[in-house]
């Protein structure tokens, strides 16, 4: 017997969603975040535990677990992690139990992972929703990268050539948004409006973690 849900047009029945953000270094993931959370957006927005050090104006607990390489590897040898992976040399990952208890709760759950991360959930997690998150233009993508000015030249370069390789991963996400420069309210409406419609489905998705 399947395990589809059914929608039922006199007593539909939703369920809470998980959404991952995604998309290469530099396109906007953590800034359309932000918005979403300034509009006031009432989803669980789940915090990444990394192993980095934290950038100026980043805060624990709110930007991201700041943690120790020691503390992040008892945090994966004690199966505490959805996912993890190690990104220009450092650990970042998603504490599971966050995620669950927001499910659990009812409410819809927004990650903000990185090509490869949302390659995993796709495996452990077949009803999210990818949306992959990308500039107007190579251009425009790599202008941004320069403008961070947080990385040697050599990081640059490496972090421009994952970029290129990961834009070329778009078919493994369901959705597409563009985030343009100085548009960001408009890709925050598009991600908005991805959200409300999967909440439609005939066929509604229906997210268990193991």
């Amino acid at each position: 017997m399947s395990d589809q849900v059914v929608f039922n047009p006199y007593h539909p029945q939703t369920y809470p969603l998980l959404i991952v953000i995604s998309g290469p270094s530099g396109v906007g993931k953590d800034s359309l975040v932000d918005r979403m959370k300034i509009r006031g957006a009432r989803f669980h927005f789940v915090v990444t535990a990394t192993s980095r050090p934290p950038r100026l104006g980043e805060i624990h607990g709110v930007d991201y677990f700041f943690v120790s390489q020691e503390q992040f590897e008892a945090m994966i040898e004690a199966d505490e992690l959805l996912e993890y992976a190690v990104v220009y040399g450092q650990y970042k990952g998603i504490p599971k139990q966050q995620v669950r208890e927001a499910l659990e709760s009812g409410h819809d759950v927004i990650m903000r992972l990185d090509v490869q991360g949302a390659a995993t959930i796709r495996e452990l997690v077949p009803q999210a929703i990818l949306i992959f998150l990308s500039a107007a233009s190579e251009e425009e993508l790599i202008g941004r990268l320069k403008e961070r000015r947080t990385e040697t030249a050599a990081q640059l370069q490496h972090r421009i050539e994952t970029a290129r390789l990961e834009m070329k991963r778009l078919e493994e996400f369901d959705y597409v948004v563009i985030n343009a420069q100085s548009r960001l309210d408009e890709a925050v409406d598009r991600v908005l409006s991805i959200i409300e419609a999967e909440h439609h489905r005939t066929r509604p998705r229906r997210v268990t973690l193991s």
